[in-house]
């Protein structure tokens, strides 16, 4: 597929229609009136599941409706996204998007749908850096270990993915790969809960490029040792661990997670969808909630969110490329 033009990405913003013989009075959209699906594509127990139950919780609170969450698994969340993509564009069908579609959209040259041209950005809800994890029996315990333990003995270093080739972590850590000079072999799995409690089970010795929610409280209570976080400084809620740049300069990686609707959902939807999302993440508690996962909540207009998955599309392009990395 080739890349879209960022300009493409659909800006669904409009001003609800005045009220007739009120012209200075805006008429709010009956909505919702039903539950609304929140379609997450990977497993129970990631970050993007845990993002997509708090903001449903909150949600339906404020407004007056069930925001239920439904994880349709599969193609590295190519499953989910194509759902919304094929969805009625009523604002009962969402998607809680993340990096993972922006890597797609390069990595498969062939999908039912295209992400910058078929869904429309509602509302950015929360970035975030990964944390590198292994079981406390893993031979490296720093970067600089693992590097030198990499080039020892190459090929023998695991990778582990929340996915197939191509997710998050994997392109993250082949980011890390070029960068450091090293050769790891990259494990998919279905989803980072499993991958977690295979490093819990001692099962696999093993690295995980992990979103730092889905890993954080392991790490705090040492079930699982953190080398360092992918972020360009360390994080108040891992002071302790270094960051990858400290032993390979210019090396940083985050995600972004935030809400889509099918395109040509109305205007006044998705802007209306967007303030109460924004209320939501600026809510003092659940910013607080948000910094303790070890990330950033963030609240901008469905533009800015549009102008960012562009950016990021194409950042991720570069690195696939370079990389070779093809979809299995």
């Amino acid at each position: 597929m080739k890349l879209p033009h960022r300009r493409k990405f659909l800006h669904l913003g409009a001003s609800a229609a005045a009220m007739p013989f009120a012209p200075h009075v805006a008429r709010e959209p009956a909505y919702p009136t039903r539950p609304v699906r929140i379609i997450i594509g990977f497993a129970a127990g990631g970050t993007t599941d845990i993002l997509g139950r708090l903001i449903g919780q909150k949600l339906s609170e404020r407004m007056g409706q069930q925001f239920i969450v439904e994880n349709r698994v599969g193609a590295g969340g190519n499953v989910a996204t194509e759902t919304v993509a094929r969805a009625a564009p009523d604002g009962y069908t969402l998607l809680l998007a993340s990096s993972a579609d922006a890597v797609n959209a390069t990595l498969y040259e062939k999908l039912n749908y295209n992400f910058i041209r078929d869904i429309a950005p509602v509302a950015d809800i929360f970035h975030c850096s990964l944390v590198i994890v292994a079981s406390p029996s893993f031979p490296a315990r720093t970067i600089p270990e693992l590097i030198a333990y990499a080039k020892s003995n190459p090929a023998m270093v695991n990778m582990a993915s929340a996915g197939n080739n191509g997710s998050v972590n994997h392109v993250a850590g082949e980011l890390f790969k070029a960068m450091a000079g090293i050769n790891m072999v990259h494990v998919p799995y279905r989803g980072a809960g499993p991958v977690i409690a295979a490093l819990l089970g001692g099962q696999v010795p093993v690295l995980l490029f992990a979103f730092v929610p889905a890993a954080i409280e392991y790490v705090r209570t040492r079930k699982l040792r953190a080398l360092a976080v992918t972020a360009a400084a360390r994080l108040e809620v891992l002071p302790d661990v270094p960051t990858v740049g400290e032993f390979v300069p210019g090396y940083e990686a985050n995600a972004f997670f935030g809400i889509c609707a099918p395109k040509s959902t109305p205007g006044e939807i998705v802007e209306k969808l967007n303030r109460e999302i924004n209320a939501v993440v600026t809510d003092p508690a659940m910013k607080a909630r948000l910094a303790d996962l070890g990330g950033a909540a963030i609240a901008v207009s469905p533009a800015d969110f549009g102008k960012l998955v562009a950016d990021e599309t194409e950042k991720w392009a570069k690195v696939i490329r370079t990389a070779n990395i093809k979809a299995e």
